[in-house]
């Protein structure tokens, strides 16, 4: 009996303890995210040299904005940017996710990358704070930019910002969501960009549920850094 007692005690014990680290680890995530939408920061002060591009006859500069401070003009231009580059890789679909888009540009959790030349915006970048599988993550919403300003190498210039602006923040990886029929964009992620479908894309779940006969039109591609995260959103 007394044995039965120690072990029920042990129990008691381990449980309470994995709890309290469970509340701890879940402060910490909300503690780095409260950090990362801190209404007064700038991410990209802390990467000057990424303020400007200027390569392959390029003179570009960068700044930072939020949803809930967009412009009438600037929600104009991103509803026609998008309209313009996405609306072929959606099909059918488009017109539906057309309003999700609209709604979700101007949410104060948006937050923007513009990217402007000597007269004009030519593209952005949206991308948020959020949660993936209890792991903190930047997803990148959107990388745009005007057909005239493609394959100019501006776009992994971007998207290496991004990494940057996620690992300072303490994120475990960077995730985005790309559309199967957007075949160039596919190949940028994962052959030059060295991005890899997350266990979390449809794909993967369907395959590991041995569920057969059902598709996306879309994937979910990350790149972790670190283990912890690896083992989660890319090897579970």
């Amino acid at each position: 009996m007394e044995c039965e007692d120690e072990k029920s005690m042990a129990d008691s014990i381990s449980k309470r303890r994995t709890r309290t680290q469970i509340m701890q680890r879940k402060k910490r995530i909300e503690e780095l995210l409260r950090s990362a939408y801190s209404s007064d920061k700038d991410h990209l002060s802390h990467f000057p040299n990424f303020r400007h591009y200027n390569t392959n006859g390029l003179s570009l500069f960068l700044e930072s904005g939020r949803g809930n401070k967009l412009s009438y003009d600037l929600k104009n231009y991103i509803q026609k940017l998008l309209k313009v580059n996405m609306e072929g890789p959606y099909g059918a679909e488009w017109p539906a996710e057309e309003k999700v888009k609209r709604r979700d540009m101007s949410s104060p959790e948006a937050l923007y990358i513009f990217v402007y030349n000597k007269e004009s915006m030519i593209g952005f970048v949206q991308y948020r704070f959020t949660i993936e599988e209890e792991i903190p993550v930047l997803y990148a919403y959107e990388l745009q930019l005007e057909p005239a300003y493609q394959g100019k190498r501006l776009g992994k210039f971007l998207m290496q910002l991004v990494e940057l602006i996620a690992c300072n923040n303490g994120m475990g990886a960077v995730v985005l969501t790309v559309q199967k029929r957007n075949t160039s964009a596919i190949n940028f992620y994962l052959n030059k960009l060295r991005y890899d479908i997350s266990s979390i894309s449809p794909s993967k779940v369907y395959q590991l549920m041995g569920v057969i006969g059902q598709e996306k039109s879309y994937e979910i591609l990350c790149k972790t850094f670190d283990h912890e995260t690896k083992a989660v959103l890319e090897e579970s």
